[in-house]
């Protein structure tokens, strides 16, 4: 919790506080893992590979179950999931257009091949037993290898913690901000500081938001509502992708794939969520439910036009309470005139806030 309470006050001081703080954090963790295949294969040099090899490899400790193995993906699956973080920052990116597929090319390859190498380096000191019952998998290696340097371990899992949080509470930040631009959450939301340029009632609510998180203390129970929850969104997303592509072949797209990998990917996702429901019927029935508790929100403060006076002389209260509080204003709109489309226009309607002094003309 307090970890949490300081990158949030570290994300609402400086942008480029949150930055540094997550490149020297994330260079930490792959120092660590870069340690840690290197002992792997010193081990394997030294002949220590009997879980790697084929007949040992696969033989099966219990009775195979394919919910079991939809499970065992979507856990494993949440180790990899900053790939699409880039995506809620695109406005913060210089020339997002090309940096962005450039930084996904790297960063994808790169994370599956020292995660992959990572594992094999595990298990030529660890066997599989040993990997399911140990609640850290890298301490347990370094108390195994390391000696009296095992101290190593345990900072090392601190800094990729640490350096976890902050990458996902600047980037899930965005989409508070996003989201309240577009009107579909409170206009607080989308207002940053006067001076910091930093979307603080963002930052606070999405600290509020995990921070009620804690009320499971089960790490795997807590990974599988995540779980579910994240690739049902990013499925639907996805499936969005190829009816635009269908319905909406001509609108300018900077950034284009081929539809391949979109199908690829939701045949995937069907795998995993139908099999992951029927292994965990009750865990990913609660963490829908939780999904679900959005509707509500969403037809109280987006679908409902004709609100009572009282009603938003509230609402506006509150946001100018929360104004005072933060210090905080909608950001200032470039003046010039863009050469956009009718459809742009009509699309970028929602953000611009009638009466108030500016609104953002930018886009995620």
């Amino acid at each position: 919790m307090m970890m949490k309470m300081l990158l949030t006050w570290v994300n609402c001081a400086s942008v480029r506080w949150a930055t540094r703080v997550q490149d020297i954090f994330t260079a930490g963790k792959l120092l660590a893992l870069g340690l840690i295949i290197i002992m792997g294969i010193v081990q394997i040099c030294k002949g220590e590979y009997f879980w790697l090899e084929p007949k040992n490899a696969f033989e099966n400790f219990q009775e195979p179950d394919i919910g079991l193995i939809a499970l065992a993906f979507l856990q494993g699956s949440f180790a990899y999931g900053g790939w699409n973080f880039l995506n809620y920052v695109t406005e913060e990116l210089v020339n997002p257009y090309k940096n962005l597929p450039r930084a996904i090319f790297i960063s994808i390859p790169l994370v599956t091949f020292v995660y992959v190498f990572a594992n094999i380096a595990y298990v030529t000191a660890m066997s599989p037993q040993e990997l399911l019952a140990s609640n850290a998998v890298a301490v347990t290696f370094g108390e195994k290898l390391l000696g009296v340097m095992a101290w190593i371990m345990p900072i090392s899992v601190a800094l990729s913690t640490f350096g976890g949080v902050n990458g996902s509470l600047f980037t899930s930040s965005r989409l508070f901000f996003a989201g309240a631009r577009e009107g579909h959450l409170p206009s607080i939301l989308a207002m940053i500081h006067i001076k910091r340029c930093t979307p603080i009632p963002a930052l606070l609510f999405t600290c509020l938001s995990t921070l009620l998180m804690l009320v499971t203390s089960d790490m795997y129970t807590l990974i599988n509502y995540v779980g579910f929850i994240n690739y049902l969104f990013y499925g639907v997303t996805v499936a969005g992708q190829i009816v635009l592509r269908w319905k909406k072949p001509d609108i300018p797209r900077p950034i284009k794939v081929n539809l391949i990998f979109p199908v690829i990917y939701l045949l995937f996702w069907a795998f995993l969520l139908v099999f992951s429901l029927w292994s965990e019927p009750i865990v990913c029935g609660i963490g829908l439910a939780i999904m679900l508790t959005g509707v509500p929100v969403y037809f109280l403060g987006v679908h409902w036009q004709n609100k009572p006076q009282c009603f938003n002389n509230f609402v506006d209260a509150m946001t100018r309470g929360g104004q005072k509080l933060c210090v905080v204003v909608y950001p200032q709109m470039d003046n010039k005139e863009e050469d956009v489309s009718e459809e742009t226009k009509e699309q970028r309607a929602p953000i611009y806030k009638p009466g108030s002094e500016a609104g953002d003309g930018s886009h995620d």
